[in-house]
């Protein structure tokens, strides 16, 4: 019987081709992704969305191997994780539970429910808040809880979000590092933080904080790397007609380009794991960008994964959740 119990949280992604569209609706019927004034249509528009996105979908993953490899590192996460607990004097069980694909948040939570887990710490793997991101997999969670008795007995404590963490600003300062020492000239590389976009009504209407802890982020990044590099941020993954976060990671590019910077690294500030995101979109389509537009010295850091500092961090901040000993 497991007392203490950690609930990593993240999007989840299609492992193979023909999980894609299924994937696609489900992350399209989320009304915290895409609002529809009226409920009845949300399942029909996102059905219809997911048939007419499938298909550029399905090639941009067979671009990356033919599926995502989120399930993989966020698993490997809960492994290094639980072994870094372990070595606090922590026993703690570590579930993984995804939002939109397998393993969906209901089935870690049925099991976790049944391994007797009396205190849960809830940490979504998104550094900075969003009603998109940590604020979906929240209300669901509540949902669940609300419809399972035997839910209640189990305390929870959720962190929303993380992204002042000193061990994540010194992980992600470490994988800047990493990218800036592989230029000839380091010294010369502008820096682009490209985080993933949500709608512009989030925040304005609906008070997100999600582009003031994103443009925190940069900042104590930066402090943290301490290094004279010029950098910007950027918002990219933008769907469908309303306008979302700018300045678009694109057109960013583009505009670096004008300005004469001919040596860029783009840095994934959002994602702290390697997805579609990352692999394809950064790393394929917006690579192409910067060639187009005369930028030919182009890098991207690593997402985090399993960075030691930053599992070390999580540990440390599970513990501290969970109020208990540590050695």
């Amino acid at each position: 019987m497991a007392q203490f119990g950690v609930l990593l949280l993240n999007l989840g992604g299609p492992a193979k081709q023909e999980d894609v569209k299924p994937f696609l609706y489900n992350l399209f019927a989320d009304p915290e992704i895409i609002r529809i004034p009226i409920t009845p249509l949300q399942k029909p528009l996102a059905w219809l969305i997911s048939t007419l996105r499938a298909p550029k979908s399905r090639k941009n993953y067979a671009a990356i191997g033919g599926g995502s490899p989120l399930r993989a590192i966020t698993e490997q996460q809960a492994r290094v994780l639980k072994k870094a607990l372990v070595a606090r004097a922590v026993d703690a069980e570590v579930y993984v539970g995804m939002r939109y694909w397998h393993p969906f948040t209901e089935e870690a939570v049925r099991k976790l429910r049944d391994d007797g887990v009396r205190k849960l710490v809830i940490l979504p793997l998104y550094p900075q808040y969003s009603i998109s991101t940590s604020g979906s997999s929240i209300k669901l969670l509540d949902q669940l809880w609300a419809k399972d008795p035997e839910l209640k007995n189990i305390e929870r404590v959720v962190i929303n979000s993380w992204y002042r963490r000193p061990g994540y600003l010194q992980a992600m300062a470490e994988r800047v590092r990493e990218g800036l020492d592989r230029f000839e000239r380091p010294e010369n590389v502008h820096i682009l933080f490209s985080a993933h976009g949500v709608p512009r009504s989030y925040v304005e209407q609906d008070g997100d904080p999600y582009q003031r802890q994103t443009e925190e982020t940069v900042e104590m990044i930066m402090q943290v790397l301490d290094r004279p590099n010029g950098h910007s941020l950027s918002y990219q993954s933008r769907v469908g007609p309303v306008e979302w976060l700018k300045p678009y990671t694109e057109e960013t590019i583009n505009g670096l380009a004008e300005r004469g910077v001919r040596s860029l690294l783009v840095v994934p500030v959002s994602f702290i794991s390697e997805h579609i995101e990352t692999l394809q979109e950064i790393e394929l389509e917006y690579r192409e960008v910067a060639e187009a537009a005369g930028i030919h010295d182009f890098r991207r850091a690593k997402a985090l994964n399993v960075n030691k500092t930053f599992i070390n961090d999580l540990a440390d901040m599970v513990v501290e959740s969970l109020g208990v000993y540590s050695r």
